[in-house]
């Protein structure tokens, strides 16, 4: 029986660029190899092979995410596994954190975290019982990338942010020298400043001392 792996990399084989795959290498500066295959594709060839193997429930949809992301021999089997998780029938489900967390620990790098950004916002608006305290734990963890998290779980909750938390978070980092954590911060004020303005040159104000230029930078992007 073929493997949804084995599935997939075949039908990604015709959208495959020569050349492509060492160029995406080397930007991701990852020894994960990549086929060569662009993102649309990846995502028109991953939604075309989930109608094809029915996967019309959250558990069949788990189920097979978690196949692909276990037994992935390249990195756009990775962003299948997250296209699979992106569909309406996800949106919210408890039952994918193990994995998510599981992509944040063993991607370990910003394209498969920043993923993972909307399935957080989408987990914290449903169970907010359960994700504020998590994130509110991830803000001062160990792990770089969980703490990126804490911050830009958010990005897409506009006007249901979460000010509170996201604030808890960024003061968390604030001191961070890490320049994926700095970018971090700055980004999520930035985005946040399309939905309250106000709110984020308040805390730019408040904090701009102990804000690296960066952070500082990315926050007042659009707002100066």
């Amino acid at each position: 029986m073929t493997s949804i792996v084995e599935a997939l990399t075949e039908a990604l084989l015709p959208y495959v660029e020569p050349g492509r795959a060492e160029v995406q290498q080397a930007y991701m500066k990852t020894t994960q190899p990549f086929l060569g295959v662009r993102a649309p594709q990846v995502r028109k060839v991953t939604k075309e092979l989930a109608t094809e193997l029915e996967l019309n429930s959250a558990q069949a949809r788990l189920d097979a995410a978690t196949e692909l992301f276990s037994a992935a021999t390249h990195r756009e089997h990775w962003y299948a596994a997250g296209e699979l998780c992106a569909h309406r029938l996800v949106k919210g489900r408890l039952e994918f954190l193990p994995l998510y967390e599981r992509m944040i620990l063993e991607g370990a790098w910003w394209d498969i975290v920043d993923g993972c950004a909307r399935r957080f916002g989408e987990l914290l608006l449903a169970h907010p019982e359960i994700m504020e305290p998590l994130l509110r734990a991830w803000a001062t963890d160990e792990f770089m990338w969980k703490r990126r998290m804490s911050m830009i779980a958010q990005l897409h909750a506009g006007a249901k942010t979460n000010t509170e938390l996201l604030n808890y978070a960024l003061e968390a980092n604030l001191g961070d020298q890490e320049f994926f954590i700095r970018k971090a911060l700055g980004w999520s004020l930035r985005q946040y400043g399309k939905t309250d303005p106000l709110w984020v040159l308040e805390w730019v104000n408040r904090y701009r001392e102990n804000m690296s230029n960066l952070s500082y930078r990315e926050a007042i992007k659009r707002l100066l």
